[in-house]
């Protein structure tokens, strides 16, 4: 049987006038059989969402050839539907008026719309719920009217964007687990679902296969057979095992090339994206990882289950940890150094010139912008000046975002101040000879 959606070579670039084209995705491969489950899973910025609206037919390719069929997709195609993270339902519309939307657009009439869309809400277990307006749902409830929506055209491929991360733990639990009994059951009109996760767990937990991206630009750095017949046990000794080898996975280091290394952009420091994590969760971190059970080496996978913290929120505190070099980060451990225990055990003053130390040894940008202060006369910069540098190498998102963490993490160290009127660092209120 001929796959029902193949990818080849799948680039998406963004043109830059003033450097080289923003490259988000390169030479992705993706082929989906019928009757299988797919996971693309990778850290935020790998690509993982462009490629889903790529598939389906929302997001021209730069290069590279997407088949439905084994046809060209130009534009949307008319056997795929997607749900959303976000919900995106119509306020001021009720239950059975969002869902009946996609027949509405597809001409379909009056009495088969309310037919097929009361079955759709019966099917995910909303019924008697017609009548009300999203406001009066809960979180799961709202999702679920998504998914009906979606189901309620009756697509041959289903398209979810992290679905359940805007969920409680429970709630998505149970979405996760009434989704796999309808897909075991062969009750739902689909024939494959496409996922889009960052959660690992979640991935091993419903997927027949799972994709890893990597990042900085996305590619499929791995593909993972997960073989475990449905429901499956996430206490199982297999179970537990293939999640850890994933965050083995996910946090193995490949050698930078020489060219990188050699680049304006590396020396200069702006290649690399940062996250602004929160110093507070920094510390926190060090201090969870220095006490019992750990004394100083955790497992990610236990360490994400006793933090109750997901991939997305994890990795960027422990990818900091590594940078400012308190920790070091690989085979899905976490493993403090010396510098780190230092840090925990300093009282506060001596947190900071310690964090501080760090940040200018190991972040070139914030190294730059206090030599940049340091040599002007009147000790002001304007953030302008970096935000431009910045997105000579990185999307203007993610410049934002290494912006914002340099200027948090900067404030703590007492490196220098920021303030958001003007748009300015200066060394107001700074020890200069910090």
């Amino acid at each position: 049987m001929p796959p029902l959606l193949e990818v080849h070579n799948c680039r998406q670039a963004y043109h830059k006038d003033s450097s080289a084209d923003l490259v988000v995705l390169d030479d992705v491969e993706l082929t989906l059989q019928e009757g299988e489950i797919v996971g693309l899973l990778g850290r935020s910025g790998s690509g993982k969402s462009t490629l889903l609206r790529i598939v389906a037919g929302l997001l021209q390719p730069t290069s590279g050839e997407v088949l439905w069929r084994g046809q060209p997709l130009h534009g949307p195609a008319a056997g795929v539907a997607m749900v959303f993270q976000s919900f995106a339902l119509f306020p001021w519309l009720t239950v059975e008026e969002n869902v009946e939307l996609g027949l509405e657009a597809l001409g379909i009439g009056g009495k088969e719309r309310a037919d097929r869309a009361e079955a759709a809400i019966d099917l995910i277990g909303l019924g008697g719920f017609e009548s009300a307006y999203p406001k009066e749902l809960s979180g799961g409830m709202r999702q679920r009217v998504g998914l009906a929506r979606a189901l309620v055209v009756q697509p041959e491929l289903l398209l979810m964007d992290e679905p359940f991360s805007a969920l409680d733990v429970l709630t998505a639990e149970t979405l996760r687990t009434d989704l796999i009994d309808l897909w075991s059951e062969k009750k739902l009109p689909i024939k494959s679902i496409l996922m889009v996760t960052h959660n690992i767990e979640e991935a091993v937990l419903m997927c027949d296969r799972i994709l890893v991206f990597s990042s900085n630009p996305g590619r499929v750095a791995s593909e993972i057979q997960v073989n475990f017949p449905h429901p499956r046990d996430r206490h199982d000794p297999a179970f537990r095992q293939m999640v850890d080898d994933i965050y083995a996975l996910m946090t193995r280091r490949t050698p930078t090339p020489p060219a990188a290394i050699a680049s304006p952009a590396a020396a200069a420091g702006f290649a690399t994206p940062l996250h602004p994590v929160n110093t507070n969760l920094l510390a926190g971190l060090l201090e969870t990882i220095v006490a019992a059970p750990y004394a100083g080496k955790a497992d990610l996978p236990a360490l994400a289950d006793d933090l109750q913290m997901e991939l997305d929120e994890l990795f960027p505190l422990g990818e900091v940890l590594h940078l400012l070099q308190f920790a070091v980060l690989e085979e899905g451990d976490i493993r403090l150094l010396d510098t780190g225990r230092a840090f925990v055990d300093a009282d506060t003053d001596t947190r900071k010139h310690q964090f501080a130390a760090a940040l200018r040894a190991h972040v070139p940008l914030i190294a730059a912008i206090r030599r940049t202060l340091d040599e002007r006369w009147n000790h002001r910069a304007p953030a302008l000046r970096f935000r431009d540098e910045l997105e000579d190498h990185m999307s203007p998102d993610y410049a934002d975002e290494t912006l914002r963490a340099v200027i948090s993490w900067g404030r703590y160290a007492e490196l220098f101040s920021y303030d958001e009127e003007s748009d300015q660092f200066s060394l107001d209120d700074i020890d200069a000879t910090a």
